[in-house]
């Protein structure tokens, strides 16, 4: 039936057929309204496509990685050893047994009521006879203050535990105090390791992450990004930098060049890799060297060729295919001689300053590709990896130094005011840190920190 055809001309059985049809898309339309309505509540993935996995992955090794062979032993010191018995003759036939070798097998435990190392001091207070001023006794580890109703406080292991649990560990500081009890008996209030955290981000904590900004700006490659944060309920930036030796991250309520050059100046001599964002292209930057990340730039050419048919793709395949080719060589620099390494970049530079050469293009959206991107090949920001030692290709590795971030911003609504924001950036940055290094545990590097500080700052009251 025609869309031009009236009522009047159709028969009773056609309209009958109309009718159920219209039944029937009413029906779909009152199940996907449902549907919508469900979804706009909380949901337990609100962010899964609904769909399972075509190939989800088997846990364990994956292909190519080796053969398991078995767990690494505890590098910890056995707290007890246990020898195996044997049966006196075999169990099978009865025949005598010969030892011919011995297995070492080791099972780790926790303690099954862990408690806490208490130490208790019996300080004698005396009084001078002669002018009546009062002396106190002293001791390792006994702060001078540690009287009253002060005098019970816990040790800087049990707060270097606390802030690793909550800035690197992600743990929200509300649980903290109930993972310590549950695991070494110590009772903690969570106004405690607030309030702590914050003293010595003003202190030790604070002069160490003064330095490692500082160190940032002498590393030969800095790789940058951001993303969202608040503080006090105001939108605000978490931007984060990542070199060989520290992670260093800053939040501010703008992002802009300005914030930028706090940590990367405009005399910076090493290369910054970034994304296209408009604050690393801000002219007081211009003498720094950049590398813009190609999985951007791709990401970017192939949102570009969803919309685009025919010859309007054409721009974008070549360009994505020239990007890619990037990648590849970047990839294969391992297996290749110099001379061929040396080559391919350049036949790959030629190749793409041609296709990004100044020129009119018919269609919007590939002319402001061209124009963007152009600019960036002109200034060498584009294949830099391939000249200068040390580059990547992407910014991947900001990205990855995020990511504790965005877990902690999704369980701890980020930060009530300047110096919760300043407080995290500093012992986050720490945490980071020395993970990057190899450390054995964040705690212990805190604690290390907490015993270099003035006095004995490292103790904290109980409540």
């Amino acid at each position: 039936m025609s869309p031009e055809a009236s009522l009047d001309q159709l028969s009773r059985e056609e309209l009958i057929a109309l009718v159920r049809e219209l039944f029937r898309q009413v029906a779909e339309l009152r199940a996907e309204i449902e549907r919508l309505k469900r979804s706009l509540h909380r949901q337990a993935a609100p962010f899964s496509k609904g769909q399972r996995k075509a190939d989800p992955q088997r846990p364990g090794r994956k292909p190519g990685q080796g053969t398991f062979s078995r767990r690494g032993a505890p590098s910890q010191l056995p707290t007890e050893i246990v020898m195996a018995q044997v049966p006196e003759s075999c169990p099978a036939c009865g025949g005598r047994l010969e030892q011919i070798r011995e297995e070492v097998a080791t099972t780790t435990e926790l303690p099954r009521n862990p408690q806490p190392v208490v130490t208790t001091y019996r300080v004698p207070v005396c009084q001078c006879r002669k002018c009546g001023k009062r002396v106190r006794g002293t001791a390792p580890g006994l702060a001078p203050d540690q009287a009253g109703a002060t005098a019970n406080r816990v040790g800087p292991g049990v707060l270097a535990a606390a802030h690793a649990l909550h800035y690197s560990v992600g743990v929200p500081v509300r649980k903290v105090p109930a993972v310590l009890e549950e695991l070494t008996g110590v009772r903690i209030t969570q106004g405690a390791l607030t309030q702590d955290a914050l003293r010595r981000a003003q202190g030790k904590v604070g002069e160490t992450y003064r330095d490692l900004r500082d160190e940032v700006r002498e590393a030969p490659v800095v790789h940058t990004d951001d993303t969202g944060w608040r503080v006090g309920g105001q939108n605000a930036f978490l931007m984060g930098f990542d070199t060989d030796q520290a992670t260093v991250y800053q939040i501010r309520f703008q992002h802009r060049n300005e914030e930028v050059r706090e940590i990367v100046p405009a005399n910076y001599g090493g290369v910054l890799v970034s994304d296209r964002g408009k604050s690393y292209d801000a002219k007081e930057l211009d003498l720094v060297l950049k590398q813009k990340c190609l999985a951007h730039l791709i990401r970017n050419v192939t949102g570009v060729l969803e919309s685009k048919h025919g010859r309007a793709r054409q721009f974008g395949v070549k360009l994505n295919l020239l990007l890619r080719e990037g990648l590849a060589l970047w990839h294969a620099r391992r297996d290749l001689k110099v001379e061929e390494f040396q080559t391919g970049h350049r036949e790959l530079d030629e190749k793409l300053t041609y296709h990004l050469r100044h020129r009119i293009l018919r269609d919007e959206d590939n002319q402001r590709l061209l124009n963007g991107i152009g600019i960036q090949h002109d200034q060498g920001h584009l294949l830099r990896f391939l000249k200068t030692e040390g580059v990547e290709p992407t910014n991947n590795r900001a990205e990855r130094i995020l990511r504790p971030a965005v877990i902690a911003r999704k369980v701890s609504h980020c930060s009530k005011n300047q110096l919760g924001a300043y407080a995290f950036t500093a012992f986050a940055s720490l945490a980071q840190t020395a993970l990057k290094n190899g450390t054995a545990s964040v705690t212990c590097a805190l604690r290390s920190l907490f015993l270099t500080s003035s006095g004995d700052a490292a103790q904290l009251p109980l409540q």
